[in-house]
């Protein structure tokens, strides 16, 4: 395993393991945590972001490029996740199994997408 991959693995589950923290600890009435939940969710997205800038620098790889492609495709993933979220919701929280199950499936169809957006489709 290289360095950078390590390094990279370690900071990103350090970084997932705040930010999931975090929202458990803001979205769970009984702990009465907002307030640190939300810190804790923002310093593991900040976390986040410095793993992938070092990353991206141990792998001299530059910054990624901002076109339409790269910001149609970061909007979709947004929306397939909170699409796929709510219909989680749907079906967990509010006890509406069928509808949930729908808008979960479209969230998933929208992730699917993501694939011939980024990687193109070729022969």
């Amino acid at each position: 395993m290289k360095k950078s991959s390590f390094v990279a693995m370690v900071l990103g589950t350090v970084s997932v393991v705040l930010f999931a923290l975090g929202m458990c600890m803001a979205t769970i009435p009984e702990w009465n945590a907002f307030k640190q939940g939300i810190v804790f969710g923002v310093v593991g997205l900040f976390l986040g972001l410095v793993t992938l800038i070092a990353w991206r620098k141990m792998e001299h790889k530059q910054p990624p490029h901002m076109n339409g492609r790269t910001v149609l495709a970061a909007i979709a993933g947004v929306a397939g996740a909170l699409t796929l979220g709510v219909g989680m919701c749907f079906s967990m929280v509010w006890g509406k199994l069928a509808m949930g199950v729908v808008i979960g499936l479209v969230g998933i169809a929208v992730l699917l997408c993501l694939i011939p957006l980024t990687k193109g489709i070729k022969d």
